[in-house]
């Protein structure tokens, strides 16, 4: 079968189109047929050996698909061959077959794409623990949301209203904000590109508080980090909750006496070690994602569709922080 691997430390255009053996089903695992994978952040850092995990070379990316079930293995129960599933995979999922266990397997509509479907658990499984579990986001708060356009800052917007929330969106550009306020957000703040010096850095704590109201943000989601992280913090309500979700603007340097100030919690989120740790949890949330989609209160927003062989393109797209929404590669028909 083809797949895309990572064979060095670089950047996409490292990655090459290989033949490699199909996998088998091992003990408790199936076997998907993938017709697409989404693309996503820790894609761009894996391939850098910047992620928290570094697998063995060759590799291929790809942490989230979907597809039709091939082969069932061992032990595996409630799924078939010939289910239409969705599936985070860690990593490896930008192949025409992938083995996965079936703790990470989820059935879907027929009425749902495959490319819809891909786009859907990473995004919206971090952004619902990060809310519920790391948050306790209530009916109420103000929700705001850094790198609000990207996958899991969009699926953070439409959760937050779903969960009773005002939302204020922020993120680089009018289009993304347009993007945003499509989605839901009550308000949006177009921030400038860091490095910011103390003046700036300033400014953009006052952009944040003017948005967010004078009683401050609840819940400050946090999916870009570096310099924007200090502002947002400033921003913060009494006894809010500071959620330390991504960094691709950096690892941020926080001023300690700001928590002190704001009586904030600071609340680290890594939903794979979650779900690896509380299964029966995540696939709960999980769940309550597909009701929430059946309801129409949140829409995987897929912007954008590669060719398999273009794939390398989706993920330097992510890493030059283009994407709005989701990018999705279609493996096969």
């Amino acid at each position: 079968m083809k797949a895309l691997m990572s064979v060095q430390v670089g950047g996409p255009e490292t990655l090459e189109m290989i033949e490699v053996d199909n996998p088998a089903a091992g003990k408790g695992q199936v076997v998907i047929d993938v017709k697409a994978c989404s693309i996503n952040y820790p894609d761009v850092l894996i391939i850098q050996d910047m992620y928290q995990f570094k697998p063995p070379r060759p590799f291929a990316p790809g942490g989230e698909v979907a597809g039709v079930i091939a082969e069932v293995g061992e032990g595996v129960t409630g799924l078939k061959v010939g289910d239409r599933v969705a599936s985070t995979t860690g990593h490896g999922g930008l192949v025409e077959q992938v083995a996965v266990d079936q703790n990470s397997v989820f059935k879907i509509p027929d009425s749902v794409s495959f490319e819809d479907a891909s786009a859907l658990i990473l995004t919206y499984g971090t952004s619902i623990h990060a809310l519920v579990d790391r948050g306790h986001i209530k009916e109420g708060d103000t929700l705001l949301v850094l790198g609000a356009s990207g996958g899991v800052g969009i699926a953070a917007v439409e959760l937050g209203k779903a969960f009773g929330a005002r939302v204020v969106a922020a993120v680089s550009s009018e289009e993304k904000a347009a993007f945003a306020k499509e989605a839901g957000a009550d308000e949006t703040v177009v921030y400038g590109r860091a490095p910011f010096d103390k003046e700036a850095s300033k400014a953009l704590a006052g952009q944040f508080k003017a948005a967010v109201g004078p009683n401050g943000a609840d819940v400050v989601y946090d999916a870009v980090g570096g310099d924007y992280s200090e502002p947002a913090v400033r921003s913060i309500a009494w006894e809010g909750r500071f959620l330390v979700v991504g960094f691709p603007a950096g690892i941020a340097k926080l001023p300690l006496n700001l928590t002190l100030l704001k009586s904030c919690d600071v609340c680290g989120v890594f939903w794979g070690a979650y779900a690896a740790r509380d299964p029966a949890g995540n696939r709960s949330h999980i769940n309550r994602l597909f009701k929430l989609w059946d309801q129409g209160m949140i829409q995987p927003r897929v912007s954008e569709v590669f060719a398999f062989e273009d794939a390398g393109k989706a993920i330097q797209k992510m890493a030059d922080r283009g994407a709005i929404g989701k990018l999705v590669v279609k493996v096969s028909d």
